[in-house]
């Protein structure tokens, strides 16, 4: 079965905010077995919310999955856009206005200043739901609701906050709801694999699949999608069980010809691996950071539970940083330069030793978009992991903008430390 999503918000419409709900209500989409058809992106218009609507019904879609919309102010409209469609009157729901005023009641304890006629007049808007919708709790204070056609066909319309943080749980009830618990029983079982590689070009891996499929690898019942993120490719694959075998040989034939390149056959991130390695180690891990201002240290700490393996970071931008800091001898960096391999090993010293760490990161380099020389263009990293005196450094040269050259300057430096603990050395 086909489903789209709409996301609703001018906000998001114009750029100002980053769509976050598109893309993760479509791999869970595509994980229940739907073909996502489209990912629609409007303004707060009536108008064209209905268009979008309208567009999917068309289409053919049996679920259309809406976020953003369901606040408090005379803007956020989606639901009752959405009950027009699905030829539902609103309704006053008088149980959950008293829900939701609950709700706004601690909002209130919090801030005297608040207004209670205005937070009666949210609460009774929020309340207003299609007749005959099945209500999703809310998580702040704006319930979703399931929404089925009143009469003749048309999709199942799951509406949904905009905030991730209360749409992720709230999609998580609607899969509950009689309506959609009907559709999922038709959709099919299908399941999404991952494989991760690093160290190889989108172009080379597109020749190795037409390669591979030339050489008799059957890719029937696979449907495979490459991604680039972060300097990574990744590759989904959407499958059902038979496919099992086929999905098993790709995964092989992949292996023999990339070896170490293909470095997740399982999914699991790169991310993931160095903090699986460094907690079975026993290990710590301190970073010195130049051109990255402490975006390794930040995608460390990322993950619950860091604390057991991060000492710390260090920003070192200026060179007198790297001296006092880091231990860098100053005639180290007249001779070779701030950016360089030599540098990179010694801020890696040297964060280790002064951090009290057993593993250490070392990063300097030129993310533009100025401070490029010919010797040494914008994009130029050294990166150098270290641990018991053993050391793996790379100098690269990488492609793109500033924060691009920054975000992949982390995963060539989490690389190596995967590398490095693994027992590899330069």
């Amino acid at each position: 079965m086909r489903a789209g999503v709409v996301v609703t918000g001018t906000e998001v419409l114009t750029g100002v905010i980053a769509d976050r709900n598109g893309p993760w209500l479509s791999e869970r989409l595509r994980g229940l077995g739907f073909d996502v058809a489209h990912v629609m992106v409007v303004g707060d218009r009536p108008a064209d919310i209905r268009a979008a609507l309208d567009f999917l019904a068309a289409e053919g879609m049996a679920l259309v999955v809406t976020s953003g919309g369901l606040g408090p102010t005379a803007d956020d409209l989606t639901t009752e856009v959405v009950a027009q469609f699905a030829g539902r009157a609103m309704v006053l729901d008088e149980a959950l206005e008293g829900r939701i005023w609950e709700i706004l009641q601690r909002l209130r304890r919090r801030s005297r200043q608040l207004d209670e006629a205005a937070l009666r007049a949210a609460n009774r808007k929020q309340a207003i739901v299609p007749e005959g919708a099945a209500v999703l709790e809310p998580v702040g204070t704006a319930p979703g609701v399931v929404v089925e056609p009143a009469s003749g066909g048309g999709p199942v319309v799951v509406v949904l906050p905009g905030p991730p943080r209360e749409l992720q749980p709230m999609w998580e009830a609607a899969l509950a709801t009689p309506p959609l618990r009907a559709l999922l029983a038709g959709a099919g079982t299908y399941e999404q694999r991952m494989v991760r590689m690093f160290g190889i070009p989108e172009s080379e891996l597109a020749r190795s699949l037409e390669e591979l499929a030339a050489a008799g690898v059957s890719f029937e019942g696979l449907e495979l999608t490459t991604c680039l993120r972060r300097g990574e490719i990744e590759i989904a694959t959407l499958l059902q069980h038979a496919a099992e075998p086929a999905y098993e040989a790709f995964v092989a034939a992949l292996r023999e010809r990339h070896g170490e390149i293909l470095y997740s056959p399982d999914g699991s991130t790169v991310d993931e691996q160095v903090a699986a390695l460094l907690s079975a180690a026993g290990a710590t891990i301190a970073t010195g950071e130049s051109c990255t201002g402490g975006l390794l240290a930040a995608r460390l700490t990322d993950r619950a539970g860091s604390s057991a393996y991060v000492a710390g970071g260090v920003v070192a931008y200026a060179n007198a940083a790297k001296t006092a800091l880091l231990d860098v001898d100053p005639a180290l960096i007249e001779a070779h330069g701030a950016v360089s391999a030599e540098v990179a090993a010694a801020m890696a010293t040297g964060a280790a030793r002064r951090l009290g760490a057993s593993v250490g990161v070392g990063i300097t380099g030129i993310a533009g978009p100025g401070g490029g020389t010919p010797e040494k263009p914008v994009g130029t990293v050294c990166v150098d992991a270290t641990t018991d005196g053993r050391h793996l450094g790379r100098t690269v040269l990488l492609p793109g903008d500033r924060e691009m050259i920054r975000e992949r300057t982390t995963t060539v430096a989490l690389h190596l430390v995967r590398r490095l603990l693994q027992g590899e050395a330069d």
